[in-house]
């Protein structure tokens, strides 16, 4: 089932001269774990605007073709109509922080939506469970970490019960180990609660062990769409920005010492290496 799908989709910010996107035609299903890859300023950030309706209701532009949420076109509802089938995390999560406590921030757009009492608290519960911050919940957002932040600014999100999650770097300001966390958070929304997500980030090798689809971005437009792996084993991917995940560079070594005829494959994790290497092994 399609969610999410755009038709010759272009825009330009108001005062640019360059288009920010061009001719993007993209479809997304239910339930799909997505990764928006390409070099800084090559249009994740915008592509991600335009999926929620911050584009074209917030930032004024020149937009061409549509865009689709849920069957929604975003050209015809707001913004708050839209953030309950398609909510966004933005990457500096203090942008999206700002009451006193960290249950008053996830309970403030269901206020503003004028969600009964009664729901609120339970949606509020649930979300602070899934995201495994109860503990926050009466603390204040100024006391955290930056990762227990993005797990808040995310708990907000899914108070509003969205079909799809939209990521811009939710992990840019993390360590690693932060940054672990996180993802195996978003993974599990995607897996357990089959939340579709849409993801730019440049920490690829966390990510593609999950991802169903790898899209890479260049100058606004989409110049690769498709299985990672398969994309990894026939693109120069680093010709578009992004950098070859560190154990695509091993086996791709590997292979050069074993021969081509070593039947590596294009692995997306360490362990997936790990087995490969063992079978052959034993082979």
């Amino acid at each position: 089932m399609t969610i999410l799908e755009t038709s010759n989709l272009w825009f330009k910010y108001s005062g640019g001269s360059e288009w920010a996107l061009r001719e993007v035609n993209l479809e997304v299903s239910e339930g799909e774990f997505i990764i928006l890859a390409g070099r800084s300023g090559c249009g994740k950030s915008t592509l991600l605007r335009c999926f929620n309706g911050l584009i074209p209701h917030f930032y004024d532009g020149e937009m061409i073709g549509y865009v689709k949420v849920c069957g929604l076109d975003t050209r015809e509802h707001p913004p708050y109509v839209l953030s309950q089938y398609a909510g966004m995390v933005f990457q500096n999560p203090d942008n999206q922080l700002f009451a006193l406590t960290v249950e008053a921030d996830v309970a403030f757009a269901l206020e503003n939506l004028s969600i009964p009492r009664d729901e609120i608290r339970e949606r509020v519960d649930w979300a602070l469970k899934i995201m495994g911050i109860e503990e926050l919940r009466d603390k204040s957002p100024l006391e955290l970490s930056g990762g227990q932040k993005q797990k808040v600014a995310i708990a907000s999100i899914l108070a509003l019960r969205p079909k799809i999650l939209l990521l811009d770097e939710p992990t840019s300001s993390l360590d690693p180990y932060s940054a672990k966390q996180l993802i195996d958070t978003i993974v599990e929304l995607n897996q357990k609660y089959r939340i579709t997500i849409l993801i730019a980030e440049h920490r690829l090798d966390m990510l593609l062990p999950y991802a169903s689809r790898l899209i890479i971005i260049d100058n606004g437009r989409i110049v690769l769409d498709g299985n990672p792996r398969e994309i990894l084993e026939k693109n120069d991917v680093v010709s578009y920005g992004v950098s070859t995940p560190r154990v695509v560079k091993v086996a791709t070594q590997l292979k050069k010492v074993l021969g081509d005829s070593s039947n590596l494959g294009t692995p997306l994790s360490v362990e997936e290496l790990v087995e490969i290497v063992r079978r052959r092994r034993y082979q």
